[in-house]
């Protein structure tokens, strides 16, 4: 369970935060980057949220958002070479029933939309404009992982996760648009 009991500690004045395993890096480090990423991905999908009226939809986006707590805590773990990433009492990792869960979803709205027939430009209804732009934060997302992921050790499954939820996004946001019907198709050169 967290506790909170002060917000401020003083102790990043340094420029340097702490990791789960009470090290300290530098706020610039990558890992610092992709943790940061997703906080912004989290706080993104908060605000698409309030564009969706659908309460079982806001209770699947809910469950993402939390995952997301999970990624960042996965990702301010450090773990040692050859570390196989196991999930303990004390060490929280994105496992692969949580990568399924995502892959279970985009199959199932997969199957309720028609096939593309050109990309969409991001728009449409409110709640699917947001998520677009949710999915744009998460590829970023991606991009920071794999960085960190160059430079030290991280959870594949952790990498994995956030791959599969831009897929997720994106058909999400067909979705939004009914069921894909309200998509804003790219006309290439249309504009020449």
């Amino acid at each position: 369970m967290v506790k909170l009991n002060k917000i401020y500690t003083k102790t990043g004045d340094d420029g340097t935060t702490g990791l789960v395993d009470g090290s300290r890096i530098a706020k610039n480090d990558p890992r610092m980057a992709a943790i940061g990423d997703v906080d912004e991905l989290n706080s993104a999908l908060g605000v698409a949220i309030c564009e969706i009226a659908d309460d079982a939809l806001i209770q699947e986006l809910r469950i993402i958002q939390n995952d997301l707590f999970d990624l960042g805590a996965d990702l301010a773990t450090p773990a040692e070479a050859g570390d196989d990433f196991t999930p303990s009492e004390m060490v929280l990792r994105i496992v692969p029933s949580q990568v399924e869960r995502l892959e279970n979803r985009i199959d199932a709205a997969t199957a309720s939309l028609d096939p593309l027939t050109s990309f969409i430009l991001p728009g449409g209804a409110k709640a699917a404009a947001a998520v677009h732009l949710v999915r744009a934060i998460a590829r970023r997302t991606e991009r920071t992982c794999v960085a960190a992921a160059m430079t030290m050790p991280l959870n594949p499954q952790a990498l994995a996760y956030i791959n599969r939820l831009s897929d997720y996004l994106f058909v999400l946001g067909r979705l939004l648009n009914n069921g894909g019907k309200d998509d804003i198709l790219w006309v290439p050169g249309g504009s020449r």
